[in-house]
């Protein structure tokens, strides 16, 4: 069943006359995928369980972060932290989140270059990461996030910190492809499978899962897309069931306004970055979930404002084209690392037939060097979603 199933998504995701992305990806990204890759060769997998995290209340397998925008109080030295919202904090614990970003960059890459190539390294070396991650017992990653952004003397761990595995995303997306291709032995496969599926169970049923499904902002899109994604990887039909008809009750009657725009995002103190990030998380939930008998870069609401994602595109695309016509004032920190490559144009313009889109994905940086750019930018190899 689920390898039917992976099959009838990846057919999906592959429409027959709305990808003329598909051999430009490849042939865009050949020498800048090879590049990473090669020296991806080089680095061996570390997990979390190379960086002891001194204030976490888990153990050693546990992903431990801290709340990027809380801070030390000057009025109580030593007391519970305060927030200020869009300043991150240098000085909180980031070991654990850089490690899975290395990790959800590194694996990828990998995959992407044994696509493009048929070179067994790059495979046999992906399938070590995910070995570390997800099946040996001595560094794998524990399925849950009951201490991520954890705050100095308010909490241990809260729901909100499961936006950092979005990441995992595109970790899920080059497992499929390399089942796809033979390139991962059936019993690790499994192994690595049965970790998903215990995540997802503990993101749909634990108190901060639940927590974060019910976010109103880019967390609930985020939260929703990790279970999409997950679920399409392990064969869960209900579950994806649920995702489409949440996606389309939920997500999107909330998260946009009639003229297509994401007011929730557009309130925060770093707006373009949030709206495009928002986008984002909403456009690869269409690329994930979409099959031909429910195509939901074509859905609106019926409720007559008529709200989907292509009029959010609509409404930001312009912005991406020429920032210089953004409404707001600049986002708080970072406003000049933005806009990258955005996925969202690439997934938009092959479903909606917008040759504009791809033409503007096209010209924008895939790559940065800064980690709150790394950290927000969650799709990065397009050869795996063609």
């Amino acid at each position: 069943m689920a390898a039917a199933l992976l099959g009838s998504c990846l057919a999906a995701a592959a429409r027959p006359g709305t990808d003329p992305a598909a051999p430009v990806a490849a042939q865009l990204d050949r020498a800048r995928i090879l590049r990473a890759a090669q020296a991806d060769l080089g680095q061996a997998a570390h997990t979390i369980t190379a960086f002891p995290a001194p204030r976490s209340s888990g153990g050693p397998h546990d992903f431990y972060s801290e709340g990027d925008y809380w801070w030390p109080d000057p009025a109580h030295p030593g007391g519970p932290y305060i927030q200020r919202d869009g300043l991150s904090n240098p000085d909180n614990f980031v070991a654990h989140r850089q490690a899975l970003l290395r990790f959800a960059v590194q694996v990828p890459e990998l995959v992407a270059a044994w696509k493009i190539t048929g070179d067994k390294r790059y495979a046999g070396h992906a399938v070590a990461h995910l070995r570390a991650w997800f099946v040996d017992p001595a560094t794998r990653l524990n399925p849950n996030l009951e201490y991520a952004q954890a705050v100095f003397g308010r909490s241990k761990g809260r729901g909100i910190g499961i936006i950092d595995t979005v990441h995992l995303v595109e970790v899920a997306r080059a497992i499929e492809v390399l089942e796809a291709g033979h390139a991962l032995p059936p019993a690790e496969g499994d192994r690595i499978k049965a970790w998903f599926t215990a995540y997802l169970d503990w993101l749909v049923h634990s108190r901060n899962g639940q927590q974060e499904r019910d976010a109103k902002n880019n967390h609930g899109s985020c939260w929703l897309l990790q279970v999409a994604a997950f679920a399409r990887l392990i064969g869960d039909e209900a579950l994806l069931a649920y995702a489409r008809e949440r996606y389309k009750k939920v997500l999107l009657p909330t998260q946009l306004a009639a003229d297509g725009s994401l007011p929730l995002e557009l309130k925060r103190t770093k707006p373009y970055g949030y709206a495009l990030f928002d986008l984002e998380a909403l456009a690869a939930l269409c690329e994930v979930l979409s099959t031909p008998g429910d195509d939901l870069w074509t859905y609106t609401t019926p409720d007559g404002r008529g709200i989907g994602i292509g009029k959010a595109m609509a409404w930001m695309v312009p912005y991406i084209r020429d920032k210089s016509q953004w409404p707001l004032p600049p986002d708080l920190m970072f406003d000049r690392e933005w806009p990258m490559r955005q996925a969202s144009l690439l997934f938009a313009g092959r479903a909606l037939h917008r040759p504009d889109y791809l033409d503007l994905w096209r010209t924008l940086p895939a790559d940065s060097s800064v980690d709150e750019v790394v950290r927000n930018f969650f799709i990065r190899q397009p050869v795996l979603w063609e």
